[in-house]
């Protein structure tokens, strides 16, 4: 049996994808094996349980969401690859700083294997290089278990950052991984992160399965 599925939804739009993580969380049991979802979305905005609106400066077009992440407003669009890892933490005898922890270093190893230094911060969960941030980070604990993840920029049109304060930061400069000589499409991106998961999460066995989205909305 494996230790982590890897699913692999696409390009897709940002609500149905987060309510099939909730029905996830919500019907697995102590058996069910952790899963890591690698999604790019349509372009939206996303606020945190206690994000203050006054960072969302003129979202335009883009739509707006109310999440039950932590945090506070960020940008997915497509050129991101987001990460969600569905992790039983309980089992794993985890703590939320732990997770954090992990989910940080995935990134900041991904990068210094392509000779780029970034560092995380303990004030400002995520991943910056210099002044810059290319990750982020927000998560969600229910009864043990994890939801949401984290967002790494690969190949993105930035503007639509200079319409939020990006996790409550102001003045940030926001990169992606392509401008510093990094992974420069989804697809090696994924594959960089889904190497650099494997070996944190324990040296696990990994199974690919379909994404299969009415599966969730039946539930």
């Amino acid at each position: 049996m494996s230790d982590l599925i890897v699913r692999y939804p696409g390009l897709s739009e940002y609500l149905p994808v987060w309510k099939a993580m909730q029905t996830f969380t919500e019907q697995r049991t102590p058996e069910t094996i952790d899963e890591l979802w690698f999604v790019e979305h349509q372009p939206v905005f996303t606020l945190g349980r206690n994000a203050d609106e006054k960072h969302l400066l003129n979202p335009g077009d883009i739509p707006v969401i109310k999440v039950d992440r932590g945090g506070q407003v960020t940008y997915h669009g497509p050129g991101q690859v987001v990460a969600y890892l569905l992790v039983d933490i309980q089992r794993k005898d985890w703590g939320v700083r732990q997770l954090v922890t992990t989910l940080e270093n995935t990134v900041i190893n991904l990068l210094a294997e392509n000779n780029i230094e970034a560092i995380a911060r303990r004030d400002a969960p995520g991943v910056y290089v210099e002044n810059a941030k290319i990750a982020s980070l927000g998560l969600r604990i229910r009864k043990g278990k994890s939801y949401h993840g984290l967002s790494l920029n690969v190949d993105m049109d930035l503007e639509p950052f200079s319409r939020i304060n990006p996790c409550g930061l102001e003045d940030i400069e926001i990169t992606d991984t392509k401008t510093l000589g990094g992974p420069a499409t989804i697809e090696q991106a994924s594959e960089a992160l889904l190497a650099q998961f494997k070996t944190r999460l324990g040296n696990v066995s990994i199974e690919t399965r379909p994404f299969d989205l009415s599966a969730y909305e039946a539930a």
